[in-house]
């Protein structure tokens, strides 16, 4: 999940306990897996990032742009899978944590480079034109305020030929019926949600071709249903948020998670939002 400026997020004033009460529990570093109630911010987990990142093949196009990276889950999946990556956020508190995850990750030899945390903009990023093979977007487009700058941005570091993969979540056919709080956006500031045709048109114009579109919405409703019921067992006794030796989204998003959680599945549920993968060229 991309952050924002504009967000509040809770518990990354210091990030330094954290880390530490990570690398109690895993001496021996810590897997995706452990990580991912923590680094995997987005609808669909760890598993949502290992189907994105195997749309790409390394071997062709091997450095590849996370673009709104949040705390580099997405980016450790795509290291791991042997790409060559940089994570890009604009919240510097974010960039900083990815880059002591990397540090507490498990390795799998010691050529293994981690992921590059990087702080800056979608709108502009900070790199020159052709410098990567591939981009990726994992809910990061809405939290953007300007979708075809963005996307235009993301175009011109893109060398020709380069490879664009997305998994996003748009406006459904019943916004009207969007709840907040959500991940992205607890009252409605600085959701920027595109339709799948406004999307669609922004990235056709932008110097892409889409390849292929997915609706994955009925999966994202199914995943979003089983984490509300772990995520209540695991509140049970002193609540999840202050439940010290596991990780948990509430340690990004606070105490007010739970109706985050269970706000994306009504929004799923009566079509507010929908859940789509894309895979484009360029």
């Amino acid at each position: 999940m991309a952050s924002a400026s504009y967000h509040r997020y809770f518990g990354l004033a210091d990030v330094e306990p954290l880390c530490q009460r990570i690398a109690k529990r895993h001496p021996g570093g810590a897997s995706l897996f452990d990580l991912a109630p923590l680094d995997q911010l987005h609808i669909g987990g760890l598993g949502a990032s290992q189907r994105l990142i195997a749309r790409l093949d390394p071997t062709t196009h091997p450095r590849l742009l996370d673009i709104g990276s949040g705390l580099g889950g997405l980016a450790r999946v795509a290291s791991l899978a042997g790409f060559a990556v940089v994570a890009l956020d604009i919240t510097a508190s974010f960039s900083c944590l990815s880059a002591r995850l990397n540090a507490l990750m498990v390795a799998p030899s010691a050529a293994f480079t981690p992921p590059q945390a990087v702080t800056g903009s979608a709108l502009a990023l900070p790199f020159a034109a052709n410098t990567f093979d591939a981009a990726v977007f994992q809910h990061s487009l809405l939290n953007v305020p300007d979708g075809q700058v963005a996307l235009t941005e993301c175009r011109r570091v893109l060398h020709p030929g380069g490879r664009l993969v997305l998994h996003e979540v748009v406006e459904g056919p019943h916004p009207e019926t969007l709840r907040f709080p959500v991940p992205w956006s607890l009252d409605g500031q600085g959701s920027h949600l595109l339709t799948q045709e406004t999307l669609e048109k922004l990235l056709t114009t932008s110097g892409f071709t889409l390849q292929r579109s997915s609706d994955l919405t009925p999966e994202a409703l199914a995943w979003r249903r089983h984490q509300v019921q772990k995520e209540a067992q695991a509140a049970q006794g002193t609540g999840v948020v202050n439940k010290v030796e596991k990780l948990s989204p509430a340690l990004v998003f606070g105490p007010c998670f739970a109706d985050m959680g269970a706000n994306l599945v009504a929004n799923l549920q009566n079509g507010a939002i929908k859940v789509v993968e894309m895979e484009l060229g360029c």
